[in-house]
């Protein structure tokens, strides 16, 4: 990314497309760090996530307060800044409302590696107390429980995923429903069995590589386009 306006324009294009996957609507936040400082862009409270611009991207520090920008961020911003002090290695954080992998935490089943995208999942767990992640406090358990994944589910709620990258972070949205689909869908024709523990490890070297991992973010951005 060689600007700063390159990494909002970025950040602007992975919102819309989770809005446009329905993956977000009219809440939901994607943020990313700026590199080599304390700061991180996040969309602003307010605006549209179907039509965000990059004037819709504010800067704010790790204590929530607005550096630049207009507008103010969301309420659950501490579930992105206790998350980035706690994991130096998250450049990323989508809070998202997926449809399909959300209805596995009210029934209170596992989500389970069940296609190829679903084997760089890695372990997801759970964060069972629904409430909105708007407070110090919860965001550290959730931070907590995140611990070293990339994926947690909020029970009743939603999912927060992170990556090395927005379009890393975005693409492990796209994965995670599709898996959660595929194995709701499975389940309603009898036992949906999850990938081979070798199939796991074979299928995510094969899958998460840059190439297929831009792959996908390039499809939906031309779809978007």
């Amino acid at each position: 990314m060689n600007s700063l306006e390159e990494l909002k324009q970025q950040l602007v294009d992975g919102i819309r497309m989770l809005e446009n996957i329905g993956h977000i609507d009219f809440n939901g936040h994607f943020s990313v760090r700026i590199p080599e400082t304390e700061l991180i862009l996040i969309n602003s409270a307010e605006a549209s996530r179907s039509s965000l611009t990059i004037e819709n991207i504010i800067t704010i520090d790790l204590k929530g307060n607005l550096i630049e920008g207009t507008g103010r961020p969301p309420n659950e911003f501490p579930l992105h800044t206790q998350i980035y002090k706690r994991r130096q290695d998250v450049q990323a954080i989508s809070h998202t409302h997926p449809r399909w992998s959300t209805l596995f935490t009210i029934a209170k089943m596992p989500l389970r590696p069940v296609i190829i995208q679903g084997a760089v999942l890695g372990t997801i767990p759970v964060f069972s107390k629904s409430h909105s992640i708007s407070n110090i406090e919860i965001a550290d358990e959730l931070a907590e429980k995140l611990e070293d994944n990339h994926i947690t589910l909020l029970k009743s709620h939603g999912a927060v995923i992170t990556g090395y990258s927005i379009v890393e972070t975005f693409v492990r949205s796209v994965f995670l429903e599709e898996n959660a689909q595929r194995q709701y869908m499975a389940s309603q024709l009898g036992y949906a069995h999850s990938l081979e523990d070798d199939e796991i490890v074979s299928m995510s070297k094969f899958i998460w590589q840059p190439r297929n991992i831009q792959k996908v973010w390039d499809y939906h951005l031309s779809k978007l386009k």
